[in-house]
């Protein structure tokens, strides 16, 4: 950290290294653009450059860089449509359903190679992508970057329930997505069985 802010070139270009695939991912998650994804990772390391001298430490580094990341591909969405904002309050359960029970299904009888396909996987990604932005910004964070409930609400400026809540919330729109296409697959093979 001190080689850092003291201006070390060959100390940034490793924190480069090391920041730059999971930054871009996430920036591409947010904004699902290749391009505005390449310049949220620029302007992240180049804010992040201006800004070392004056990090306190009281976040991770990565957690900070996140922040950073998170804080300008945000700020490219609100200028693209104004309305999207990322906020604290989730007392409005416009994202939780609409209060109908969904149907979950086991997917216990499923062969491993169905449930690891690349079609699955797709069909992933597509579920993560339907999630509105503040579910999924959470999730990918904690579950796809591997950031700690902690880390996540600081690089959201959350409060870790709110995290948890989102979390959760994100998990179970997933499932049930997840249940919708698995019960198709299930379908399908009941009917190739029976032939």
């Amino acid at each position: 950290m001190e080689a850092l802010r003291n201006g070390d070139r060959k100390e940034f270009a490793r924190l480069v290294d090391t920041f730059s695939t999971p930054i871009y991912r996430l920036a591409l998650k947010i904004l699902g653009d290749p391009q505005d994804a390449e310049d949220i990772l620029q302007e992240t390391f180049i804010k992040a450059l201006s800004a070392l001298p004056t990090f306190e430490g009281r976040s991770s580094l990565s957690t900070w860089l996140y922040r950073i990341a998170v804080n300008e591909a945000l700020m490219m969405l609100r200028r693209r449509k104004p309305e999207t904002l990322l906020t604290e309050n989730d007392g409005g359960d416009e994202e939780s359903g609409n209060g109908e029970s969904t149907y979950l299904i086991d997917w216990c009888c499923l062969p491993e190679e169905e449930l690891l396909s690349e079609e699955a996987r797709q069909f992933l990604d597509h579920a993560i992508a339907q999630l509105p932005e503040n579910l999924r910004l959470v999730f990918w964070l904690r579950d796809v970057e591997g950031l700690s409930i902690k880390e996540t609400a600081e690089a959201l400026g959350l409060s870790e329930t709110n995290v948890k809540t989102r979390l959760l919330r994100a998990r179970l729109r997933l499932r049930e997505l997840l249940s919708d296409y698995y019960r198709e697959r299930m379908e399908v093979r009941r009917e190739e069985d029976a032939n």
